[in-house]
């Protein structure tokens, strides 16, 4: 049946001429297909990121995490793998509640939107604040969360790979204050040596400085750079180090908590144009919900 024809009947029900029938249709019309599609398609990509977020999460937590090794769940915490599932997991309910409240016209889930994204606003307000006021705690907390990930950097290939990419390829550091706080991981503890760890007095390749036209990064480029020339030869034939090798050592010597709060200072404009684009973004979603959910309740009540 086609459009015409449909109105032609509903004109002979109600007894009124197709052009009132098409004039009524057009005033009932109160939602705003670009205000709901707009709504739509955004949070579209928001569930779909959530989604590959959690996916590559689980997936990194059933690779290490199984029920036959629940014990090195001790320091999970720490662990990247969850961070990843709780992001995709936060992200992925809010993107499902806009995208089918808009879509379906669903003000329960519209207004659950809203709200999410109003604690979460609040939550990065605070946040904010919180860390501006209370600056020496939260350095104090990534110090003890850096050190934490160095005493178990053998332990979790996650957490290895983080703070590798921390020292080699963000802020290009060694260590909390420097080199020697590898000290604190057994492997590359000077003590070690004695129960034959190669990497004793070393640091790991990544706080290696990287050479002009290096192809292959060399992952032993670590090894003895702590080891003092007065030492001497070293256990089971390793080599000696001379005064001249021990001085150009090619090794990152700044920490890595002076090298994050140099960035930071660096690039103070950029962070606060992200956090007030988030911010506004946020804002304006929480607007536009809104909107929605009230054009959804004039259309309902002129059906009654």
């Amino acid at each position: 049946m086609s459009g015409e024809e449909l109105r032609l009947i509903e004109a002979n029900v109600f007894n009124m001429p197709v052009q009132a029938i098409r004039k009524y249709r057009k005033d009932s019309s109160e939602v705003c297909c670009c205000l709901k599609y707009f709504i739509f398609g955004f949070n579209v990509l928001f569930w779909m990121l959530g989604l590959c977020i959690l996916a590559v999460g689980v997936w990194a937590w059933s690779e290490k995490y199984t029920f036959s090794n629940l014990g090195k769940l001790s320091h999970v915490a720490l662990d990247p793998a969850l961070v990843l599932i709780c992001v995709g997991g936060v992200t992925f309910i809010i993107g499902f509640t806009g995208c089918v409240g808009a879509l379906r016209e669903n003000t329960c889930l519209l207004a659950a939107y809203a709200i999410f994204l109003f604690i979460i606003l609040l939550l990065e307000l605070t946040a904010g604040l919180l860390g501006f006021i209370f600056k020496d705690w939260i350095k104090m907390q990534a110090t003890d969360g850096f050190q934490a990930f160095i005493i178990h950097y053998r332990e979790d290939p996650d957490q290895q790979n983080l703070i590798d990419w921390i020292q080699e390829d963000w802020l290009q550091c060694c260590g909390i204050e420097g080199p020697k706080d590898w000290d604190k991981n057994n492997y590359f503890n000077c003590s070690s040596q004695a129960v034959g760890s190669r990497e004793a007095c070393g640091v790991p390749f990544s706080c290696c400085k990287r050479k002009p036209n290096e192809i292959i990064k060399n992952k032993q480029c670590g090894y003895d750079v702590r080891r003092k020339p007065s030492e001497g030869f070293f256990a089971d034939g390793w080599a000696k180090i001379s005064p001249s090798e021990n001085d150009e050592r090619n090794i990152y010597e700044r920490g890595c908590v002076r090298a994050g709060e140099e960035w930071i200072e660096a690039n103070v404009v950029h962070i606060s144009g992200v956090l007030v684009f988030l911010v506004t973004t946020q804002i304006l979603s929480i607007c536009f919900a809104q909107n929605l959910r009230a054009d959804i309740y004039a259309q309902k009540a002129k059906w009654h």
